[in-house]
C-alpha cells in the first residue's frame, strides 16, 4: 500500500493592499490632459497678440474635461464621449461668436451661416496679415475651435485610450504651427511650460501604472516618495538641461536665453505696425498706447500721414491690396524719386524728419507728395501708384529726412478737375457685387452735383451725427446680411475702418477714382516735434483728381481734437456739413483713439488702453471670475493636501490596542475646515458662470444648470454626511441614530442597499462580508452596534464616548476595501431612500 502524504495546509494569502482611490485615475488624469492642452497654446503668443484667446480656450477645456469625466463616471462609451464633448465645444462657439444661435448657445442654420462668414473672415485676416495678427473675433472663434478639438484629441488619448505618451505628437503640432508662422522666436516660458504640462501628464499615469497592476503591487516597486518622484524628477532635468544646453548653443525655438541670458534673438524689441486691411465690422483692441514717431519740421501745419494705400474692395470683408500685395513693385527710395501724381515740382518743398521709435513693419509712412528721401537702406522701395515706401520684409525703420509737397489745392481748383477715367489705374476704379442699396444711396445723395469734388464732398458730409452716424470703437450689432449696406443705413456706427471702406465705396460707385489710406493723424505737439502715438493710427479716403493727384477726405466723425480738415472742405461748408466739431452726443470723450488697426509685434498689449469705448463689453465678470477662481485655487490646494493627509493616515491600521483612541482625527469633523471641498466646488461653479457670463449670460445659464445637475446630488449628500458626523462628534442624543443612518447610506451608495427589516446584527453581518472589512473596521462595527442597540432598546443611556472613534474606524475600513465609484458619488443610492 502507497502512503499518500498528508495534505498541505492552507495558508491563506495576505489580503491585496487596497487599490488606490478612484479619483486618482479618474479626476488627475483629465486634469493633466488639460493642462498640457493650456500649457501648449500659450505657444500661440508668438502669433496672436494679446491674452483674450486664453480666456475662452479656459472655458473650453474645462468643458471638455468635465463633460469626459461625467460621461466616463457613468460608463458611457468612448464614442458617446468624444461625441458629446465636440457638441459642447460647438455650443460654445455658437454662444460665444454669432448673434443667432437658438437660446444663443444651440446651432441652427442661421448660427451655422454666421459661423462660416466668421471662420471666412478669420482666413482672409490671415491670409493678408503679419503675425502677431489681432486677436479680433474671428482669430478667437478659429483658435477656440483649434484648440478645443486638441482638448478633446488630447483628453481621448490620455483617459479614454490611457496612452498619454501618444498626445505628445498632437502637442507638438501645437507648437509647430505658431513657430512656422512667427517671424520672431517663441518665447522660451512657453516651452517650459508645456514640457512641465506633458511630463506631469506621463508622471500621473506612470504613478497609477506602476504602483498597481491588476490590484496587485507592481514588482520591485515601492510605494516611497522617491520611487513615484522619480519620473518627474528625470523629465524635469531634461527639460532643465534642454534649456540651458539650447540657450549656450542656440537660439531657434525660443527669443534665445533664458532670464538674464545674453541671447541673440530678435523678439526682445518690440514694435508696432499697421495691418494692411480694413474691416466692415469688428471691436477696436488698440492695446497700450506707444510713440511710435518724433515728427521734426511740421511746424503748426496738420497733415495725415500715410503709411500705404489699400485698392481692392472685397464685399462683406473690407479693403485689401490686390493680390494681397504681391504685385507692388517700386523704385530704389534713397535715389531720385519719380514726380507723385498732382507734383510737378514748381511748388516749394518742406524737409520734414522723421524718427521712428517703436515702428517695426514693412512700411514707411511719409506725407504729401514726396520728392526725396534721404537716410534709407537700398531695400526700400517706392511705389508711385500706391504712394508707399515699403520693404519686402518686416524691420525697425531708421530715421529718414523726407523732402515733400504738402500743398493743399483750393475747393474752386478741385471743381474743375475731374479726372479722366481711362487714364486712371484700373484698380481704383474698380469694384464688384456693391449691394444695390448702397448703389442707390450714393446716387440719391450725388445727384445733384455737377462735378467729383461735390459728389465726393456731399458723400463725405453725409457721415455726421445728424445723419445718424457715431464714432465707437465697436460696430452695432448685425441686423442684415450685407456688412456695407448694414452700417451705412442701419446701424451708422463703428470707427475709421467703418467709415473710410463705406465712402470709398460709395464714391467708386458713381464713378470716382478712390482708394482708402492707412496711416496716422497729425500727432501732439511736443516741444519741438510732434509725436505720433499709437492711438494716431487712422483710416481715411483718398480721391484722385487729373491735376492735383490724390486728394483726402477724411469722414469719420471724431471730436476728440485730432481730426485733419483741410481747407477745402471747409469754407462754406458750415458747421451743419463739417465733421470735425460737431457734438456727438454718444461719441467717445475727448480720450478716445482717432482708431486704425495698431499691431503690437513685440509687447503683450494692455487693455484697451483708456480708449473710453461706448459699448465696451463689461469687464466685471471677468474680474469676479478672476478672484473667486483664485479663491477656489486657495481652498483646492488646501483641501487636496488635506485629504492626502487623511487617506495615508487611512491607510494605516491602527498601531496598538493600547495606543489612545484617534478621536482627534473624527472630532475634526466639528471644524470649517472639513467644509472646504464643498466651499472649493461651490467658488468653482461661480468662477466658471462669471466666466461664461462674460461670454454669454445664456451660455452661463446653461453652464450653471449643466453643473448643477451633476453636483448637487453629490453636494446634498455630502451635507447629509457632515450633519450627521457633526452628531456623532458632539455626542448628541441622536449620534447613535445618526451613525447608523449614515452607515446604511454608505452602503447604499457602494451598491448594497440594507433593507429597514433587517436586524442590526443582521446588517452587520452583511456589511462584513459584502465589502470585506478588515480586522479594524469589524472590531468598529461591533462597537458601533452594540451602542445603537443600547440606544435603541435599553433604558439606560448608551456610553456614547467609543462611538466616534468605532465608527470612524468602520468608514476607514470601507474606504480601504470598498472604495467608491465615481457614479456612486455623482449619483449617489442613498438619496433615493430619503432621510
Amino acid at each position: 500500500m502507497t502512503a499518500t502524504a498528508p495534505p498541505l495546509p492552507h495558508t491563506p494569502k495576505p489580503r491585496p493592499a487596497a487599490p488606490p482611490p478612484v479619483w486618482t485615475s479618474s479626476v488627475l488624469a483629465p486634469v493633466a490632459a488639460g493642462l498640457a492642452t493650456l500649457f501648449a497654446s500659450t505657444s500661440l503668443t508668438g502669433v496672436v497678440a494679446g491674452w483674450a484667446w486664453f480666456g475662452y480656450l479656459l472655458v473650453a477645456v474645462v468643458l471638455i474635461a468635465s463633460t469626459g469625466l461625467a460621461l466616463r463616471s457613468l460608463r458611457a462609451p468612448t464614442i458617446v464621449v468624444g461625441l458629446a464633448q465636440l457638441l459642447v465645444l460647438l455650443f460654445l462657439i455658437t454662444g460665444a461668436f454669432t448673434t443667432s444661435g437658438i437660446l444663443k448657445i444651440f446651432p441652427g442654420p442661421d448660427a451655422l451661416d454666421e459661423l462660416r462668414g466668421v471662420l471666412g473672415a478669420a482666413a482672409e485676416q490671415i491670409r493678408v496679415g503679419l503675425p502677431p495678427v489681432e486677436g479680433t473675433p474671428p482669430i478667437l472663434c478659429l483658435i477656440t475651435i483649434a484648440i478645443g478639438l486638441v482638448a478633446v484629441l488630447v483628453d481621448t488619448l490620455a483617459v479614454a485610450a490611457a496612452a498619454p505618451a501618444a498626445t505628445g505628437l498632437v502637442l507638438l503640432c501645437v507648437y509647430a504651427v505658431p513657430a512656422a508662422l512667427a517671424e520672431d522666436m517663441l518665447p522660451w516660458w512657453t516651452f517650459l511650460l508645456g514640457a512641465a504640462a506633458f511630463a506631469g501628464l506621463l508622471a500621473v499615469d506612470g504613478n497609477h501604472r506602476h504602483r498597481r497592476w491588476r490590484n496587485r503591487d507592481a514588482p520591485g516597486l515601492g510605494n516611497s516618495a522617491s520611487t513615484l518622484s522619480a519620473p518627474v524628477g528625470v523629465v524635469a532635468a531634461a527639460i532643465a538641461m534642454g534649456l540651458v544646453i539650447g540657450t549656450a548653443v542656440t537660439g531657434v525655438g525660443t527669443v534665445g536665453s533664458l532670464p538674464g541670458g545674453q541671447g541673440s534673438g530678435r523678439g526682445g524689441a518690440g514694435g508696432f505696425g499697421v495691418e494692411p486691411f480694413t474691416q466692415l465690422r469688428g471691436l477696436l483692441d488698440q492695446g497700450e498706447n506707444v510713440e511710435l514717431f518724433k515728427v521734426y519740421g511740421m511746424g503748426a501745419d496738420k497733415r495725415l500721414l500715410r503709411a500705404f494705400t489699400l485698392d481692392t474692395y472685397t464685399p462683406n470683408k473690407g479693403w485689401g491690396l490686390a493680390q494681397n500685395g504681391r504685385a507692388q513693385q517700386g523704385v530704389q527710395a534713397n535715389k531720385g524719386l519719380p514726380p507723385a501724381p498732382g507734383d510737378d515740382g514748381a511748388g516749394p518743398g518742406r524737409e520734414i524728419r522723421i524718427e521712428p521709435t517703436n515702428w517695426v513693419d514693412n512700411w514707411l509712412p511719409i506725407y504729401g507728395a514726396p520728392r526725396a528721401l534721404n537716410g534709407l537702406a537700398d531695400n526700400w522701395l517706392y511705389d508711385p501708384v500706391g504712394g508707399a515706401v515699403f520693404t519686402t520684409t518686416k524691420q525697425n525703420a531708421p530715421a529718414y529726412t523726407e523732402t515733400a509737397s504738402i500743398k493743399e489745392p483750393s475747393k474752386d481748383e478741385l471743381r474743375l478737375d475731374d479726372a479722366r477715367l481711362a487714364e486712371v489705374p484700373p484698380q481704383f476704379t474698380q469694384v464688384d457685387r456693391i449691394d444695390p442699396r448702397v448703389v442707390a444711396k450714393a446716387k440719391q445723395l450725388t445727384e445733384n452735383e455737377s462735378n467729383n469734388f461735390d459728389k465726393a464732398q456731399a458723400l463725405w458730409s453725409f457721415f455726421t451725427a445728424q445723419n445718424g452716424f457715431v464714432y465707437d470703437t465697436k460696430t452695432a450689432d448685425a441686423t442684415d446680411s450685407d456688412a456695407l449696406a448694414d452700417f451705412i443705413l442701419n446701424g451708422k456706427r463703428g470707427f475709421c475702418e467703418q467709415f473710410a471702406s463705406a465712402m470709398a465705396v460709395m464714391l467708386r460707385s458713381v464713378g470716382i477714382p478712390s482708394r482708402v489710406a492707412i496711416g496716422f493723424t497729425s500727432g501732439t505737439p511736443k516741444g519741438d516735434h510732434v509725436s505720433i502715438s499709437s492711438e494716431d493710427a487712422h483710416a481715411w479716403v483718398e480721391v484722385y483728381f487729373q491735376t492735383k493727384g490724390w486728394v483726402s477726405f477724411d469722414p469719420t466723425p471724431l471730436v476728440d481734437g485730432r481730426a485733419v480738415v483741410p481747407p477745402y472742405l471747409q469754407n462754406d461748408a458750415g458747421s451743419s456739413t463739417t465733421n470735425d466739431t460737431q457734438e456727438v452726443p454718444s461719441a467717445p470723450a475727448s480720450s478716445a483713439p482717432a482708431t486704425g488697426t495698431p499691431r503690437d509685434q513685440g509687447e503683450d498689449p494692455g487693455a484697451d488702453g483708456g480708449t473710453g469705448q461706448q459699448e465696451e463689453e463689461p469687464l466685471w465678470p471677468a474680474i469676479l471670475a478672476g478672484i473667486l477662481g483664485g479663491l477656489a485655487a486657495a481652498l483646492t490646494v488646501v483641501a487636496i493636501v488635506r485629504t492626502r493627509l487623511r487617506y495615508r493616515a487611512l491607510m494605516r491600521p491602527s498601531s496598538s490596542p493600547d495606543s489612545p483612541a484617534p478621536e482627534h482625527g473624527f472630532m475634526d469633523n466639528q471644524n470649517v475646515t472639513n467644509w472646504l471641498p464643498l466651499i472649493a466646488i461651490g467658488l468653482w461653479v461661480a468662477a466658471f458662470a462669471f466666466l461664461a457670463a462674460w461670454v454669454s449670460w445664456w451660455f452661463a445659464l446653461a453652464l450653471v444648470l449643466v453643473l448643477g445637475g451633476l453636483g448637487t446630488p453629490t453636494a446634498i449628500r455630502e451635507i447629509k454626511r457632515r450633519l450627521r458626523l457633526q452628531k456623532i462628534a458632539s455626542h448628541s442624543p441622536a449620534a447613535a441614530d445618526a451613525a447608523w443612518r449614515e452607515l446604511m447610506d454608505e452602503c447604499a451608495d457602494r451598491g448594497l442597499p440594507l433593507s429597514g427589516g433587517d436586524t442590526v446584527r443582521v446588517a452587520g453581518r452583511k456589511v462584513v462580508e459584502k465589502h470585506r472589512l478588515d480586522e479594524e473596521g469589524r472590531s468598529g462595527l461591533r462597537t458601533v452596534i452594540g451602542v445603537v442597540e443600547r440606544s435603541w432598546y435599553s433604558d439606560k443611556p448608551a456610553d456614547d464616548q467609543t462611538l466616534g472613534p468605532a465608527f470612524d474606524e468602520v468608514r476607514k475600513s470601507l474606504k480601504r476595501n470598498a472604495p467608491m465609484s465615481w457614479k456612486g458619488r455623482l449619483f449617489p443610492r442613498s438619496l433615493r431612500r430619503g432621510k
